[in-house]
């Protein structure tokens, strides 16, 4: 068990998935919860913490607190990214993110997929230092992929044992996705609609797919490869018929791809390399032949050509001078 925990995997690989991660951090700020910086507008009384802002305890977020944290995370998201200080300003970006999401989610409504989100910020600065390229393997970053991996198929086999805890079978029978599509349905998702019984053979694929999800650490890595393009592909359905966003989540699934052979710096380079040195070897002027002296005018052609030696004779197109 503590060699599948940390098994070990490339450098750079972490490099990456450390990059993307905070990255995402950056983005998720501006793209995905800028609302977040609405909540100071709501009367501190609709403030219901979670049960770690409970304990800690967390403050009541006032406007100050909320426009600090913000630009805070931002900077230090940006920062992390680079690799530098990975403990620090890893540790830093937790902290801040955990309470932007504390703020987030005590109003009324918690969000599932920032799990796997929230414990890759958690155990990535235990990974150390890694440089994007390095082949050598670390059993330390080999254990913070593996967990949020662990993080990420929770996500999937705890949402299923919730629909059937509080759902029931009813779940799989009842008008589950036709309620989600007459409040937030694409196009795409109301042809599917008039399909009759889809909608109930959806549900059942859905809870099948996610009990089955941990299956995916017994596959061989070819496999497994093709049952992650399988999660991404289930996330691209839902977002294309029901408008639901996975994105912190899908973020997190990147710990089980093989993120080194991923070097947009090294191919944008590669890019700008080749295009002077192609036009070069394009636009330089190719070299003349060299000139061969005519034979002198008052001699014969065929009795000059029979005084040359054999070793003077100029080889035949493929095959070697001389005799």
């Amino acid at each position: 068990m503590n060699r599948w925990l940390t098994e070990a995997v490339p450098r750079g690989r972490v490099a990456a998935f450390r990059t993307l991660i905070y990255l995402f951090v950056a983005a998720d700020l501006v793209i995905f919860t800028p609302w977040v910086r609405t909540r100071v507008s709501v009367p501190g009384d609709l403030y219901q913490p979670l049960l770690i802002g409970r304990l800690l305890p967390l403050p009541t977020p006032t406007e100050t607190l909320v426009t600090v944290i913000f630009w805070a995370l931002l900077l230090l998201a940006l920062l992390a990214a680079t690799g530098r200080a990975p403990r620090l300003l890893g540790w830093a970006v937790c902290a801040l993110y955990l309470e932007w999401m504390i703020i987030a989610m005590s109003y009324g409504k918690v969000d599932h997929d920032r799990f796997g989100l929230l414990v890759a910020l958690a155990v990535l600065p235990t990974a150390g230092r890694a440089r994007h390229g390095d082949t050598t393997r670390t059993e330390a970053g080999g254990w913070a992929l593996r967990v949020t991996q662990i993080a990420v198929i929770c996500t999937y086999f705890l949402a299923a044992f919730a629909k059937l805890r509080f759902g029931g079978l009813d779940w799989l029978t009842g008008s589950v996705l036709a309620r989600a599509i007459i409040r937030r349905g694409t196009d795409l998702a109301d042809l599917i609609a008039q399909v009759p019984h889809l909608l109930i053979v959806a549900q059942f694929g859905i809870v099948a797919f996610e009990l089955l999800s941990p299956v995916v650490f017994l596959l061989p890595p070819r496999w497994r490869l093709a049952m992650v393009g399988f999660f991404y592909s289930f996330h691209a359905v839902t977002i294309a018929t029901i408008t639901i966003s996975f994105a912190p989540h899908l973020a997190a699934t990147t710990s089980f791809l093989p993120l080194e052979r991923v070097r947009p710096v090294v191919w944008a380079r590669r890019l700008i390399g080749r295009g002077p040195s192609g036009a070069a070897t394009t636009d330089a002027p190719q070299p003349r032949p060299a000139a061969v002296d005519p034979a002198p005018a008052d001699q014969d052609p065929v009795a000059a050509g029979a005084e040359r030696t054999l070793d003077d004779q100029a080889p035949v197109v493929g095959r070697p001078a001389g005799p």
